[in-house]
């Protein structure tokens, strides 16, 4: 496509595009690994199966992404990505807000008996802790370039911050129907309000996804490293209104509460940055 041509589309066919070309260079990969792990789509996907097919998915992006800048003529800080020293604080803020608004969540699941902590597994998430760190910056570096950095900016293009937040959330949530869709279904509206929080993380950031690759890479490293090690036990068939459908947080009041949580602190870290501003 001509790089004329790629600048006169619109920010839905250029989403698709990038999306049509991601889904095709992964589809030679995905039938190979498909195979070896007894994958088909239509019926679901696995937690063995997910990781190697995720891995395979994001190793792509950087080629992807190398084309649309190269067609959009466009450094990455144009849509947030910026290699400075600030990057790191912002996501070491985000880091921090991510693990706190999850503690907190977790305190009072645990004061109200809804799970409980087995001790005898903290060596197993010690063991796993670090690779599953790396895992989740690479995710969410990855998620967030592409959503609230890529599609967040081609839509501001074209729509109202409001809108162009609504519209982008709501392909992040409906992207993860690909992997599993009988969990994901009831975690749709969850997801949603999640990619709304991101993109406000985005906005408090000034620009820069940092804090929303933070905030999204220690939810992730969390609730990853807990469920890997099995540190977490729900208690059957008790208050999964709260703790979430099939205990999936974005599927229940926790998850709500937890992106609450974010939501204020990002409200906090604004009006610091305002007050400093000030002064």
């Amino acid at each position: 496509m001509g790089f004329d041509r790629w600048l006169a589309l619109s920010a839905g066919l250029k989403i698709t595009a990038f999306l049509a070309l991601w889904i095709l260079f992964w589809s030679p990969i995905a039938l190979v690994l498909g195979k070896r792990l007894d994958w088909y789509p239509l019926v679901g996907t696995l937690p063995e199966q997910k990781l190697p097919l995720v891995a395979s998915l994001y190793l792509l992006v950087p080629g992807v992404v190398w084309l649309v800048l190269g067609w959009e003529g466009l450094p990455l800080s144009a849509y947030g990505l910026k290699w400075q020293l600030p990057l790191m604080t912002s996501v070491l803020s985000g880091w921090f807000m991510g693990l706190l608004s999850l503690g907190l969540v977790f305190g009072l699941e645990t004061l109200g008996g809804w799970i409980q902590w087995r001790q005898e597994n903290w060596r197993s998430w010690c063991q796993l802790s670090v690779p599953i760190l790396l895992l989740s910056l690479w995710i969410g570096l990855t998620e967030e370039f592409i959503f609230r950095g890529l599609f967040l900016t081609q839509l501001q293009r074209e729509f109202s911050w409001l809108w162009s937040a609504v519209i982008s959330s709501l392909i992040f949530a409906l992207l993860h129907l690909l992997w599993e869709r009988s969990l994901t279904l009831p975690q749709i509206p969850g997801l949603w309000l999640m990619g709304m929080i991101l993109v406000i993380a985005r906005a408090s950031d000034l620009g820069s996804i940092g804090i929303a690759w933070g905030l999204h890479s220690a939810w992730v490293f969390a609730l990853a490293s807990l469920d890997s090690a099995e540190l977490i036990r729900y208690q059957k068939n008790e208050g999964n209104w709260l703790v979430g459908v099939k205990n999936q947080p974005l599927a229940g009041v926790s998850g709500f509460l937890c992106l609450g949580i974010a939501g204020l602190l990002l409200w906090l870290n604004t009006f610091w940055l305002t007050g400093l501003g000030k002064g």
